[in-house]
């Protein structure tokens, strides 16, 4: 069994757990929408004193790998990676989607934990009742096709902020929706502490999260721009639309 700090910051939530043999001890979620910055370095000082006061000896850190947020995730694991480098312990990657799994596992149905992609498009992973993968993590537009024949065959409950706007498409008297569902540190627990048995760790110099999808940065419609015009000096130009 071991000591193990566990971070989440995938999403608009960010939280930090302590784990101790197995269970979790300490916790902290920032419900402000996108706080990570502000919040994490705060979190991860206070749950380093807990551990300290309450005479544990950290031994891992774990952090969410993705996929969600490109920002998050990035401040996740920079958090991640200086808490490994400083204490000399190993790192834990976990995959998001599999995170969000774990709230409903042993499972009387399949499990397809859903992160926004903005659109109709949402990343997606399909697990069956014991956390086995059926379908990989993927980035996925859906319609009223989508996981039309599993849902012939069985029920699969559809969960996460990418699950809301599937409601209005996915329509089979097999799909099961659960609302308010987000990426928690507190899940992490469990897979964790069995890569920790099983040493699983990531390098913790070259890892990087698991984007799926390249980071596209946008433009404001009515966002103007100053560009310097060598002749007539500034000149305010709009962008293509």
């Amino acid at each position: 069994m071991a000591c193990i700090l566990l971070i989440e910051s995938s999403s608009q939530t960010g939280s930090i757990t302590v784990s101790a043999d197995g269970k979790a001890v300490w916790n902290k979620e920032s419900t402000d929408s996108f706080s990570h910055s502000s919040v994490l370095g705060v979190y991860a000082t206070e749950a380093l004193h807990y551990i300290q006061s309450n005479n544990l000896q950290l031994d891992a850190v774990a952090v969410s790998e993705g996929p969600g947020s490109y920002t998050g995730l990035r401040i996740g694991v920079s958090l991640a990676k200086g808490l490994c480098f400083g204490l000399n312990i190993p790192l834990i990657a976990i995959p998001t989607l599999k995170i969000m799994a774990t709230r409903f596992a042993p499972s009387s149905s399949c499990l397809c934990p859903m992160i926004d992609a903005r659109r109709m498009e949402v990343f997606s992973a399909l697990y069956d009742e014991n956390l086995n993968e059926i379908e990989p993590v993927r980035a996925i537009i859906i319609n009223e096709d989508s996981y039309k024949d599993l849902l012939i065959e069985r029920k699969i409950t559809f969960f996460g902020d990418g699950a809301e706007k599937c409601k209005s498409v996915i329509r089979s008297p097999n799909a099961v929706f659960v609302d308010n569902v987000h990426p928690a540190a507190s899940d992490m627990v469990n897979e964790a502490e069995k890569a920790f048995t099983q040493k699983t760790f990531v390098d913790v110099a070259y890892f990087e999260p698991f984007y799926l999808k390249e980071f596209q940065a946008t433009i404001p419609k009515n966002k103007v721009i100053d560009i310097i015009n060598p002749i007539n000096g500034a000149e305010k130009i709009k962008p293509l639309q």
